[in-house]
């Protein structure tokens, strides 16, 4: 069974374009409780230990600097199936590539600077919640 949370940033470059509002509008408008939400600045090392998986990949050093560049506003989000229905929402990784009325096609700049990250399992959304969160800071049940 698809569990009812997931984990959002909104990365560095949405939050310097002021997209934070409008993407979080678009959040709430596509049925997802807003159920912890902070603004913080992410050091090199914690970017690095969020983007653990990806260490070996080209594009590591580049994701850890972005997203230590400035500050992010990490969400969790709840609603059935919250982590399929939410990628569907932010849309593919590359804004040339994403449905039209996506979070990435509307704010993304590029592949590498995509507006925003959403988990791609339970697994991964029960881990990044409690890189940001703790149990005493977000409410567990879906309305």
């Amino acid at each position: 069974m698809a569990g009812i949370k997931t984990l959002t940033m909104i990365k560095p470059g949405a939050v310097k374009n002021r997209h934070i509002g409008a993407i979080l509008n678009m959040i709430e408008e596509a049925g997802f409780r807003i159920s912890a939400i902070k603004s913080v600045k992410l050091t090199t090392e914690d970017a690095e230990e969020f983007y653990a998986e990806h260490k070996e990949r080209p594009f590591f050093g580049d994701l850890v600097d972005f997203m230590s560049s400035g500050p992010i506003v990490a969400a969790i989000l709840l609603k059935d199936d919250a982590v399929a229905d939410f990628r569907k929402l932010i849309g593919s990784t590359d804004p040339q590539e994403a449905e039209e009325g996506t979070i990435r096609k509307t704010f993304a700049i590029s592949k590498s600077k995509n507006a925003i990250h959403g988990s791609d399992s339970d697994e991964s959304a029960e881990r990044e919640s409690t890189f940001f969160f703790s149990k005493k800071e977000w409410l567990e049940k879906h309305p």
